[in-house]
């Protein structure tokens, strides 16, 4: 049986990190494969070897970036005690996350709704992966009593809409993303029963 060639990490590295930049600054419509494939010092051969089009690019950004966010919400989740500084620490690492991505979380959430069935459905499945990342840590909250019992499901499927809409209106407004914890962690806390967070 004939062996495969060794994957080449540093080629499709290269191009994903030209796309974050092109895309951040140009925007999803403005960005072409060209312009990724320039950026990239590489060749559209090498592209489309590695990616099916500009959107699957994209779509693997989207996906490494829900993977970056998680692992440092768990991560910060994972130093603190308490089911508040929990909630807090989580809530700042989206923020920070959303704060230093910025153009791109802007297309994410403000140039989503025309980019098509693909891209939706991966930005649903975003939305679904954060729910239930939320959810586990509000039912080991009910478990240990820090919070009353309640739906967990409906309760994190609020908390991923009403982050989203925080960050969309501080994105959309060029607000300080970081300046919305405070009131956005005090909405987020009462809505579960904790009445002076």
């Amino acid at each position: 049986m004939a062996r495969r060639a060794p994957i080449d990490t540093t080629t499709r590295e290269r191009l994903l990190e030209a796309a974050m930049e092109v895309f951040a600054r140009r925007g999803y419509h403005g960005t072409t494969v060209d312009d990724i494939v320039a950026a990239s010092q590489s060749s559209k051969g090498a592209f489309y070897h590695y990616f099916p089009s500009k959107q699957g690019i994209f779509l693997e950004l989207l996906t490494r970036l829900a993977e970056m966010v998680e692992a440092g919400v768990e991560g910060a989740i994972g130093q603190e005690q308490g089911a508040l500084a929990k909630v807090e620490a989580a809530l700042r690492v989206v923020l920070e996350v959303a704060a230093a991505q910025r153009d791109l979380a802007r297309i994410l959430l403000i140039e989503a709704a025309a980019l098509g069935p693909a891209f939706e459905q991966s930005r649903l499945g975003i939305h679904r992966r954060f729910a239930a990342l939320i959810r586990r840590h509000l039912d080991r909250a009910v478990e240990d009593s820090a919070i009353p019992q309640q739906d967990t499901l409906a309760a994190s499927m609020a908390w991923v809409g009403a982050i989203n809409e925080v960050i969309t209106q501080e994105l959309a407004g060029k607000g300080d993303l970081l300046a919305a914890l405070p009131a956005l962690r005090t909405v987020l806390l009462r809505s579960i029963g904790v009445g002076n967070p």
